[in-house]
């Protein structure tokens, strides 16, 4: 296996893979109007068929067209990238993402040499060492990563992933002290352990601490060997978008420069750190970090890896979650929608360390069994899911038409497990932040998620602080907490006055649409384009182009469920297109759709699909409106 110096150093360049000869897009098949990078609204679409207003994403059109020229991309990729901030010197680096170009040194994380000194310590001395985990993707994800770095030096290595009911989230003292009484000298917390000051000071002369995190600070750290955590307060390193995978990966890069400095390695074979990349793509898409920087280069490289299927866990879940797309390359959406939900499955409501133990697992027998029980355990909390989620829209609609700009909703009997999708779906909704919590033994274990702009960890924080909350942390996106439940009312009204929301926001997130394209312009070539544009995900949505005035020709239902449409579609010259909508259930956008010979404007993600050796283009509809 190669050094990670050699890897970067051997890592071909993307440019290669990815060149094209740039055609030119004719003006009549897709336009960009000037307007589109002022704002404004797209085709007067107020109000879509999901209550959405369509409007331009804006951006510097001259940065657009000075992107396309000096990278001989068409106009359209230049000004999507001007359009998400990037600059025309770091566009080539955006659209071809490499650890070589874009990799820091871990020492410009606070506390990463004393962390990686700490580690290489117990490599040489083949130390026994205790990870703690967390029970969602990233966790089981830093874990892994933490866990087979160390076991392929040698070190005897003890996973442990906390209960989410009886025992809550990060370390606890009872744990702790028993992964010390099994002969953990050192317990390295990812994900977890930042504000643990009490529940790590019962490892004080038994066992040495080192913590991996990314969620909000809030004082001074833990009294512990290292705490590695970009979000520290006087961690000046820029990393604050990694994940604690991303965190555990840096963590590894620095420990095996260590090793390979002081003569550890010399005439030993090195471990892969490339081929723990899969693991941190799962967790950054999953952790719903920024697919800008680094982290672009983390998951572009690490779903290459995921693509090779080496490693067992990952492949059965595929297989079990893709099901005939299952030999497809990986994507974002691959890991968000397909791997993600499953792993977090074991965690909400069965065994908290299910997940983990997948991407431990090395006999492909037992990686299916653990895979298709995680599959059957995500089809319950969706069952689970489903309850709660009707209930809670119908006081979040209450809150947003009594003017609540925070949705906070709380209810005995709720499973705490479930209890954070709930929140994604009332963001989604309603456009507001949201939190939801399940009342358990006489306290309140919530979740919730923001929306952008609104830093939601460091609200938990300051409620934390101010004695409205028992516990709480995360990070801007997303936050835990746990309260008495008399602490509602107060509550609600810190998070509605420290996260103010403006008075006319609309109830439903604005559509931000790159470019206007006819139903002739919406060719392979130009899905092709956009995919270079990929990975996607927050703070690089994958673009949305509106297809104007087309007829419905034909519609049909796909799946055993019959929750995806397909449906063919014609423009004004004649040309066809296929359009896909996933979960199409009895909703509007499924009725248009079905509408033979009613005309709409849609909007969707533009893809090239390959299938059985045939390449086509299909249109993923994600709102309409009349034409």
């Amino acid at each position: 296996m190669r050094s990670i110096d050699g890897v970067l150093k051997g890592t071909p360049s993307y440019v290669g893979l990815l060149s094209f000869a740039a055609k030119p897009l004719s003006a009549h098949s897709v336009r960009m109007f000037d307007s589109a990078f002022t704002g404004g609204p797209v085709l007067s679409v107020a109000s879509s068929l999901n209550g959405r207003a369509w409007m331009w994403r804006a951006g510097c059109d001259r940065l657009g067209f000075a992107i396309a020229e000096r990278l001989e991309v068409p106009e359209i990729v230049g000004r999507i990238l001007a359009a998400r901030d990037v600059a025309l010197d770091d566009a080539a680096d955006f659209l071809a993402p490499t650890l070589r170009a874009l990799l820091p040194d871990p020492a410009t994380m606070a506390d990463m040499d004393a962390a990686a000194a700490r580690l290489a310590r117990a490599v040489r001395r083949r130390e026994t060492v205790a990870v703690f985990g967390d029970y969602d993707v990233d966790g089981a994800c830093s874990a892994a990563i933490l866990t087979l770095f160390l076991r392929g030096f040698g070190c005897a290595v003890l996973p442990y992933v906390p209960d989410r009911l009886a025992e809550g989230y990060g370390p606890n003292g009872p744990a702790l002290q028993r992964l010390a009484g099994q002969g953990a000298s050192l317990v390295v917390c990812v994900d977890c352990g930042t504000s643990a000051h009490d529940a790590l000071c019962v490892l004080s002369g038994a066992a040495d601490v080192i913590v991996l995190d990314h969620h909000k600070a809030e004082g001074p750290t833990p009294p512990v060997v290292a705490t590695v955590n970009p979000n520290r307060l006087d961690c000046g390193s820029g990393l604050n978008h990694l994940c604690a995978a991303g965190v555990a990966f840096m963590t590894a890069v620095a420990t095996l420069r260590v090793l390979r400095r002081d003569g550890t390695l010399a005439g030993r074979q090195e471990p892969d750190l490339m081929g723990l990349l899969d693991l941190v793509a799962l967790a950054t898409v999953c952790d719903v970090m920024p697919l800008t920087g680094l982290n672009r280069a983390l998951v572009a490289q690490g779903l290459r890896v995921m693509g090779r299927r080496t490693r067992p866990g990952l492949a059965a879940l595929m297989d079990v979650a893709q099901r005939d797309r299952a030999r497809d390359a990986p994507t974002a959406m691959t890991c968000g929608f397909g791997l993600g939900p499953r792993i977090n499955a074991g965690g909400r409501i069965s065994e908290a360390d299910l997940g983990l133990r997948l991407l431990l697992c090395e006999d492909p027998l037992d990686a299916r069994l653990l895979a298709e029980r995680l599959d059957a355990v995500n089809r319950q909390r969706q069952t689970v899911e489903a309850g709660v989620l009707a209930s809670a829209i119908e006081e979040a609609d209450r809150q947003v038409q009594a003017g609540q700009g925070v949705l906070l909703i709380c209810r005995e009997g709720w499973h705490p497990g479930v209890v954070g999708i709930v929140a994604g779906r009332l963001r989604e909704r309603f456009n507001r932040v949201s939190c939801v919590g399940g009342v358990v033994d006489g306290m309140v274990k919530g979740s919730g998620r923001s929306v952008p702009g609104h830093d939601l960890g460091a609200a938990i924080l300051a409620a934390r602080q101010s004695g409205l909350l028992a516990t709480g942390g995360g990070h801007a996106m997303a936050a835990g907490f746990s309260m008495h439940p008399d602490r509602h009312a107060r509550l609600h009204d810190f998070l509605c006055e420290r996260l103010p929301v403006a008075p006319d926001a609309p109830s439903r997130p604005h559509l931000p649409v790159e470019a206007v394209v006819s139903a002739e312009g919406a060719t392979l070539d130009l899905a092709q384009h956009l995919g270079r544009l990929a990975p996607f995900g927050m703070a690089n949505e994958e673009p949305v182009l509106v297809v104007p005035d087309v007829r419905v020709t034909k519609a049909d239902r796909l799946g055993n469920d019959g929750n995806t449409l397909r449906a063919f579609v014609a423009g004004e010259g004649g040309a066809r297109l296929k359009t896909l909508l996933f979960r199409a259930g009895d909703g509007k956008l499924g009725q248009a759709l079905e509408d033979r010979g009613g005309r709409l404007h849609l909007a969707g993600h533009l893809r090239a699909e390959s299938w059985n050796g045939t390449q086509s283009v299909s249109l993923c509809v994600v709102d309409a409106a009349p034409a």
